[in-house]
């Protein structure tokens, strides 16, 4: 079941993001994210969704982050245990995070993939993505090797 976290949910949201994102550590240095930062996106009008696991009662087996603004949505963060991985929960969340910027009268969501990631661009075709430009990194300083945003739009 898909609920909205609360700011009490920040330290185990950014533990499960970061776990999820461990597999950027070939170009980037440290966490992906932090309690504080959480917090913060959540203050200015983001909501993270989370996702459980049905099969061993885990609360907090994926999330993803929701910014609208105005028509457009934004995701980021789309973060899976990675125990749990491999099973769908990926694309339940992303349907979700879709449902939620539908309701809230969106017509296009924008993601942002670092083009360092190879298997991302293919992975959000298939789901009716196309890349639409490109952004700078968001935290050069600590990346090992350059890198840049790929902007993919889907219209929902």
């Amino acid at each position: 079941m898909v609920k909205t976290a609360t700011p009490a949910d920040a330290g185990t949201l950014a533990t499960l993001i970061n776990d999820a994102f461990i597999v950027e550590a070939f170009f980037k240095i440290g966490d992906r994210t932090s309690v504080e930062e959480i917090a913060r996106l959540m203050s200015e009008g983001g909501e993270f969704l989370v996702l459980g696991d049905e099969l061993d009662d885990q609360p907090f087996a994926g999330c993803v982050f929701l910014q609208v603004s105005g028509d457009r949505a934004y995701f980021g963060m789309l973060s899976i245990d990675p125990a749990k991985q491999r099973r769908g929960l990926g694309e339940r969340l992303i349907d979700a995070v879709e449902a939620r910027a539908r309701e809230r009268g969106c017509r296009y969501m924008d993601i942002h993939i670092v083009n360092l990631r190879e298997e991302l661009p293919p992975y959000y075709r298939r789901r009716g993505y196309v890349e639409s430009g490109t952004a700078p990194f968001s935290d050069p300083e600590r990346a090992t090797r350059p890198c840049s945003f790929i902007v993919m739009t889907k219209v929902l």
